[in-house]
C-alpha cells in the first residue's frame, strides 16, 4: 500500500466516482461568508467595509469545491482514493456498509491505524480488509454513494488481476 502521490495512469477504471459536495453546501458556504463579511462591514467604514465582501464571497466557493474533489476509482490492479493507491493483491475482503455499519466500523472500537476517507454527507461506505503483513494498516474505510457497486468492482478486479 502506498499513500504517496503518484503519476496518474491511463488505465481504464472499472469503477469511478467523485465524492462531490451536496448542493446545499454551496449556498450554506456563501451564507456563512456573507454573515462574516457583514459582521466586519458593521464595524468598519470606507473601503475596509467592502473588502470582506469582495474577498470572502468568491472564496466561499472554494470550500465546497475542495471538499468534493476526492475521486474513488478501481482499475485492474489497484484501488485509488484521491492520491492514495492500494494494490488489489493485498485485499483480503470487501464489505459494503450502510450508514449504521459505517458508524459501527468508525465508532469507539475502531482501529487507530485504519485508513479513512469519510465524507459525512455520504451515508454509504466500503470497508476494505487488508492482508499485508508488511503494512500495519488493518483496513480502509472509504465513503461512497454506491457501496455495493464499489465492493463488487473491487472483488471482480481482484479475481481477474
Amino acid at each position: 500500500m502506498t499513500s504517496e502521490p503518484s503519476a496518474r495512469t491511463a488505465e481504464p477504471a472499472a469503477y469511478a466516482e467523485r465524492l462531490r459536495a451536496p448542493w446545499w453546501m454551496w449556498p450554506a458556504a456563501a451564507a456563512l461568508a456573507g454573515l462574516l463579511a457583514t459582521e466586519i462591514w458593521l464595524g468598519s467604514d470606507g473601503l475596509r467595509s467592502w473588502v470582506p465582501f469582495v474577498l470572502l464571497l468568491p472564496l466561499s466557493t472554494l470550500l465546497p469545491w475542495w471538499l468534493g474533489r476526492i475521486r474513488v476509482a478501481v482499475t485492474a490492479t489497484e484501488l485509488q482514493v484521491d492520491d492514495a493507491r492500494l494494490p488489489l493483491s493485498v485485499v483480503a475482503d470487501v464489505v459494503a456498509l450502510d450508514a449504521d455499519g459505517r458508524r459501527e466500523v468508525l465508532g469507539v472500537g475502531s482501529h487507530p491505524l485504519a485508513f479513512v476517507v469519510q465524507r459525512p454527507w455520504i451515508p454509504g461506505a466500503v470497508q476494505v480488509v487488508l492482508d499485508d503483513p508488511a503494512d500495519p494498516t488493518p483496513f480502509w474505510v472509504v465513503s461512497t454513494r454506491r457501496p455495493v457497486e464499489l465492493a463488487t468492482a473491487i472483488l471482480a478486479a481482484r479475481r481477474t488481476g
